[in-house]
């Protein structure tokens, strides 16, 4: 079991904003994270184990969400690059986080599907194949898929314009 570094006063707002004030555990993106003693597993991995690099980008990515001012979702989704900072880190976001979907779901957009099912999430009818996954409460994120014919399959991940009030514009990059 991995253990995060979150303070228990981290611990208490987390619970809060994923309004789970009666269990103990907050499930999120394959992870079930202990909200008593920050313990983290891997729900999707076998062993449950997870590795240091996600290990170090949680921590940072739960320890700002613990800051959040909640606000309801707006329904008004925007591209990475229409939030706050969002063309500064644009391209670099196009690179590790849309180019992997398409590359991963361009050439069978069902598996689009079965992949946002096990993370929980629910099926659009954008493109070829779309879905939005909570990836934390309050911070869904809208995955894209256009299938590869005469040209390149595409993606795009969209947020809703409410994003910010949960996570800095950065988090969000790693996020999708």
């Amino acid at each position: 079991m991995t253990k995060l570094k979150l303070t228990p006063e981290e611990l208490t707002k987390i619970r809060t904003l994923t309004n789970t004030s009666k269990g103990n555990y907050y499930h999120f993106l394959g992870y079930i994270l202990n909200l008593k003693n920050a313990e983290l597993r891997d729900q999707l991995s076998p062993e449950g184990s997870v590795n240091e690099i996600d290990v170090y980008i949680l921590d940072v990515i739960l320890s700002h969400y613990a800051l959040a001012n909640p606000t309801p979702k707006t329904r008004n989704l925007v591209k990475f690059k229409d939030l706050p900072g969002g063309t500064a880190y644009e391209l670099a976001f196009l690179q590790r986080a849309v180019q992997p979907i398409a590359e991963a779901f361009g050439s069978n957009p069902a598996t689009l599907m079965e992949a946002a099912r096990r993370l929980g999430g629910a099926f659009l009818s954008h493109g070829d194949a779309s879905a939005e996954v909570s990836a934390l409460a309050g911070v869904p994120i809208v995955y894209i898929v256009w299938a590869a014919n005469e040209f390149s399959a595409e993606a795009s991940l969209l947020f809703d314009k409410s994003a910010n009030a949960y996570l800095p514009t950065e988090d969000l990059a790693v996020l999708g």
